[in-house]
């Protein structure tokens, strides 16, 4: 019943309270009153007790339990001791790393040893090495025609092989050779890449050698410091995008294991004589180096002219993680040149980034300068005297960009004088090569350390180029042991990896034992996860790590974050805490208890830990063995065999198993009636104590199958579904069994057979009562028609068992509701009549009467919430094709004030694992990547001939034409060219319930027109039945609040400068060796056009601005 001011009313007088008050005394204008109080408690009791009624009636949750008891001598009660789990499984995993490590560690010894008894060739010939590349079978080797596709093919047939299906590497593999991948970039028949492949070759027999002596290793792969990757066994290259760009030196394995972690601040000159082509080649540059960094390095990034300044908002090196790499590189892309160049001031910003004394956490390794310009003639060395002499802790490196005419000179002077290298980019196609060469000046100090550097490390999660999924890699460093003189070499030939699929260590763990809601989890020293139920990433980019931080794998909170603290510190321990879950669908957020126990593995940087709630401490174990099954239960296994069959789905109702490894032979399939097919043929032919066979899986899904037929027998077919306006009654297990009945329901059912993996399954396990569910919809869904379309709500309760003391929940059973017909009962439920309509009304001594969700539904909105904040059901028809959407869509104001009123609690957080559609780049057109295009207007503009940027054309030219690459496509962006989503950051909002649970008769004031409510959470349910009057103006309107997922670009990086997230960055760090040459510092050459030709452009420009007025035709031809 809405109050609105009248203008021309006696009650424009009176206050809104003074209307409300009389409004709650006296009939309104329709004679009836807004329900007190007291209704209100006396509709939602009767609200509480049908639902309980009906559910406990006919879901028969109080029958299994009995049915449990019965079969108490079928099964033992095991328990799951935390810290001997997290104990077991972390020696299992230190075992199986132990196994890697070896492996690793002969191929490194063997590599060293092959290399220093190879003698170096100068005249090597093509014809001479025999190896099979890996690119030659290749789709992508097809693409190419010419030159290159003819050196590919006819070094092909040098080495064919036959190739068979491994399961295991999901690929076809060759076991009697090794394959090379030589990145697109390099000349295959240099003298350099054919003395690399002479001598790896000799790998082959230790790769061979390692896999007898232990068939689990996967990819053995060596890579080379000049670039080529062998790996074994061989299989064909398979390029994540049709232009093959990879290069084992920026892959993350290889980065990691090349030197040890750095600090680097990159300054880029940003005067106005870096314009056109060269700020593009800077900018480039920048997004490359950036991405020769991992996560245990440190960065900053500067631009300067006269002043310095860093890009983005950060004031000191921040963690190179994706994120602030991202960061830096949108923030590069803005870059604007202007102003003279100023050496000192660039350089004393960098020095004062690395050496000032904050506490910020930073690698504390390698110091590093790198410098882009264009060039300049001061060498500053009054700065280095002050900063970086004589000790040289920080090594400079200097990049002359561009084509141009400058002296070089001090920069490589620079750059010698501080222990780094000098180098130039006079184009795109020199970028990816001069940008990651840096590295083998960091790994002299690795190599001169000798056996101390020699140290297997663990990568973080990547995804594998060769198939296998998200992998960890161990990694170490290979060197030249060869002697130069009497001096060392200080050369890093390359490093040598193991992949570990993430698969092959989740095996370790136990899985079904912990129930729906415990799980196993591990971390890294930078507090990322490489085993958690929430790492799965909807897409992933092969350039990139896969770094979900446990802290936003979970939702945050003090607690975690002190466990997180501890596991990256090595320290074992144990927790009890109460925290927030969010839900499998990502749509609600439950409040509840769970242990946490971890411990560190030993002999890695990893921590395991183990997450149980309360009632998976104990679990049951079927110990249902051959003479069991052959003598006590001959008849009743065959019958809950043959209730499996789809011939008894008719009478037992449909059955999905979940598609769990029960045996070895049985053929997995995401079609669940093929699955049963194959499993009840499977089980025809073997016992459940075969040894192919996990007995404790497939002894609980037998046992599961029989205590549920049971249920059926008994409860199930004994009632007439519709008659309590249900469409289906359902059971899941902890076993793996779904028995939706009766069989038609099933074709509605859109829930994974795998009861783990459900929404319905896990909250109800977390949560007291009946869980309520409507099916989800939002503004973008297909619209329902109330008609023809039926709409069943899912009620499921937990069946919770206590034996001797141990309480354990090892199902779930539930029914659908008949929206249609549980709307008629909600409405005379919530109403003054009674289910037969023979009740009265209840009235005041006035006359006057309380309206009810049945009589007065266009006066009286009566609605059902769930704890998410979807609507589930309601007294308005027009509402029917809105259940399941965010209430916020429905009644904005309404559930905007429930919120403010604390009846719920909002939460945000960030899914870093999101899938979005990329932005199209503005630049895109149909030239060459790379080349700028003047337009008609240009060349008709006297100022742009004399421009910078149509020298820097003219430069560009030229230099293409000597150095054949003018027409080269810009591969630097070229990794993007087929992406159709691109991984992104998306911000997930939930709804929870709050502290308030009743509140009645309360005001939404809505300026001149205000609604009256009450609100209750109803016991023993998720519900929140609210009753309010319908909205009668428009002048309520609020913010509307937004459940939605939005694309977001994360919290304010800046914002978190103050308090980083704690890490633990490696044990060791080589930077410095007092056996170090350094006077191999890069020499480089620059582009000088020759008198002629600069003779020649100074008459074409002449002849061009002049014209023919002013100069005598011939002079121009």
């Amino acid at each position: 019943m809405a109050i609105c001011t009248q203008s021309c009313s006696l009650f424009c007088f009176v206050s809104i309270q003074t209307v409300l008050i009389f409004s709650l005394s006296a009939p309104g204008t329709n004679g009836f009153l807004f329900p007190q109080h007291y209704t209100m408690q006396y509709w939602a009791g009767r609200i509480e007790q049908e639902i309980d009624r009906v559910v406990r009636l006919v879901s028969g949750v109080q029958q299994i339990k009995g049915i449990y008891n019965e079969k108490r001598n079928q099964f033992e009660i095991k328990k799951n001791s935390p810290k001997e789990l997290v104990e077991k499984v972390a020696l299992d995993i230190e075992k199986l790393l132990a196994k890697k490590r070896k492996a690793l560690e002969r191929l490194a010894r063997a590599a060293e040893v092959f290399q220093r008894a190879n003698a170096w060739k100068d005249n090597i010939k093509e014809n001479e090495i025999e190896y099979y590349d890996a690119k030659a079978d290749s789709e992508y080797a097809d693409e190419f025609d010419g030159e290159e596709g003819a050196q590919m093919k006819s070094t092909s047939q040098q080495l064919q092989l036959t190739f068979v299906d491994d399961p295991n590497f999901k690929n076809q593999v060759n076991y009697s050779s090794t394959a090379v991948q030589i990145p697109t970039d390099i000349y295959k028949g240099s003298a350099v890449i054919l003395n690399e492949l002479n001598w790896t070759a000799a790998l082959e027999e230790v790769f061979i050698q390692n896999r007898n002596e232990d068939p689990s290793l996967l990819w053995q792969v060596f890579g080379s410091a000049t670039g080529v990757t062998r790996y074994y066994p061989a299989t064909p290259w398979k390029p994540p995008n049709k232009i093959d760009l990879y290069d084992v030196r920026r892959r993350p394995w290889y980065i990691q294991g090349a030197s040890s972690p750095k600090d680097m601040v990159i300054i880029v000159d940003v005067s106005g004589s870096v314009s056109g082509l060269t700020l593009r080649l800077m900018k480039t540059s920048v997004k490359q180096m950036l991405d020769t960094l991992s996560d245990d390095d440190y960065v900053n990034v500067g631009k300067f002219s006269e002043t310095a300044e860093q890009v983005s908002c950060f004031d000191h090196l921040v963690q190179a993680n994706v994120h602030n790499k991202k960061m830096f590189k949108r923030d590069v892309e803005n870059m604007m040149a202007k102003g003279t160049t100023d050496y000192k001031t660039g350089l004393e910003f960098a020095f004062n980034q690395l050496l000032n004394k904050s506490s910020a956490p930073r690698a504390n390794c390698n110091k590093i300068i790198m410098m882009f310009t264009d060039g300049g003639e001061d060498r500053v060395q009054d700065v280095f005297e002050k900063y970086n002499w004589p000790n040289k802790t920080v090594r400079v490196f200097t990049f002359s960009v561009g084509q141009h005419n400058y002296d070089v000179t001090p920069l490589q002077w620079m750059a010698c004088a501080n222990k780094g290298y000098y180098y130039e980019i006079p184009s795109m196609g020199a970028i990816r090569i001069n940008t990651q060469e840096y590295l083998d000046v960091l790994g002299r100090p690795m190599v001169l350390a000798g056996k101390k550097a020699k140290k297997v490390q663990w990568t973080n999660v990547y995804q594998d180029n060769l198939g296998l999924g998200l992998v960890v890699t161990g990694t170490m460093p290979v060197f030249n042991l060869t002697m130069e003189g009497n001096m060392q070499n200080q050369l890093l030939l390359g490093v040598m990896g193991v992949d570990i699929p993430l698969n092959e260590i989740k095996k370790l763990t136990p899985q079904y034992n912990l129930g729906a809601n415990g799980y196993m989890y591990a971390v890294d020293p930078n507090g990322y996860v490489l085993l958690h139920p929430n790492l799965r990433p909807k897409i992933i980019n092969f350039g990139e790590l896969v770094t979900l931080d446990l802290l936003d794998a979970e939702l945050e909170d003090e607690n975690k974050q002190q466990i997180r603290r501890d596991m990256i510190d090595g320290k074992p321990g144990e927790k009890r805490i109460r925290t927030l879950i969010k839900s499998i669908d990502e749509r609600y957020i439950d409040e509840s208890v769970r242990t946490y126990t971890w411990a560190p593995v030993n002999g890695t940087d990893y921590s395991l830990g183990l997450v149980l709630p309360p009632y998976s401490f104990h679990y049951i174990r079927a110990n249902l063995s051959d003479q069991i099954l052959q003598v006590q239960l001959q008849n009743n296994f065959n019958k809950d065999f043959e209730s499996l069959l789809p011939s008894s789905f008719e009478s037992e109702g449909h059955v999905f198993i979940a598609p769990r490894e029960y045996c070895k032979d049985l053929q997995l399939s995401d079609n669940n009636t093929e699955f049963l097919d194959n499993f009840i043929a499977l089980m025809e032919k073997v016992t459940p104590d075969s040894k192919q066979c996990d007995n404790f899986l497939l002894h609980n899904l037998i046992l599961d199958t029989g205590i549920i037929r049971q249920l059926v027998d008994r409860v199930w077919k004994n009632w007439d579904l519709s008659t309590y306006g249900l469409l289906a009654v359902f059971a899941a297990t902890d076993g793996g069994i779904t028995r939706v009945f009766p069989h038609k329901a099933a074709e509605d059912w859109d829930e994974n057979p795998e009861p783990f993996n459900t929404s319905y399954y896990r909250r109800s396990l977390d949560n007291p009562g009946y869980i309520f569910r409507a099916p989800y919809r939002d503004q973008n869904s297909d619209p329902l028609d109330p008609v023809n379309d039926t709409i069943g709500i899912l009620v499921s309760t937990a069946v919770d068992i206590n034996i001797n003391g141990k309480v354990l929940k090892p199902a779930v059973v539930g029914v659908k509701l008949d929206l249609e017909s549980w709307v008629e009962k909600f409405k005379i439920l919530a109403s003054n009549q009674t289910d037969n309509r023979q009740g009265s009304r209840k009235c005041g001594p006035g006359g006057a009467c309380e309206m009810d969700c049945e009589v007065n539904s266009d006066d009286l909105l009566c609605v059902l919430i769930d704890d998410g904040g979807f609507l589930v059901m309601s007294n308005q028809k027009s509402h029917w094709t809105q259940v399941g959407m965010f209430f916020s869509e429905v009644d904005s104001s309404l559930m905007n004030t429930l919120f403010n009123k604390s009846f719920y609690k909002r939460k945000e957080s960030y899914d870093y694992q999101s899938v979005c559609t990329p932005t199209p780049n503005s630049n895109t057109g149909a030239a060459r990547r790379g080349v700028f295009v003047p337009t008609i207007a240009d060349f008709l503009n006297l100022a742009w001939w004399t421009s910078a940027t149509a020298w820097s054309l003219f430069q560009q030219l030229l230099y293409g034409l000597a150095y054949n690459s003018w027409l080269s496509i810009d591969d630097v962006t070229a990794d993007d060219m087929d992406s159709r989503e691109v991984s992104c950051i998306t911000k997930q909002t939930q709804f929870y319930y709050g502290n308030r649970t009743v509140a009645y008769n309360q005001m939404i004031d809505c300026v001149n027109c205000s609604r009256l409510f009450s609100a209750q959470r109803l016991s023993n349910t998720n519900l929140l039945f609210v009753v309010a009057d319908k909205m009668m103006c428009s002048s309520c309107e609020t913010v509307k609040l937004s459940q939605s997922e939005t694309g977001s670009e994360g919290p304010h990086l800046c914002g978190q400068l103050d308090s980083p997230r704690y890490r633990r960055g490696p044990p060791t760090c080589f930077d410095y060796s007092v056996l170090e040459n350094s006077a191999d510092c890069g020499r480089g050459f620059s582009f000088k056009p020759s008198l002629g030709v600069l003779m020649s452009l100074q008459v074409l420009l002449l002849c061009l601005t002049a014209g023919p007025q002013l100069l005598p035709t011939p002079f121009c031809l």
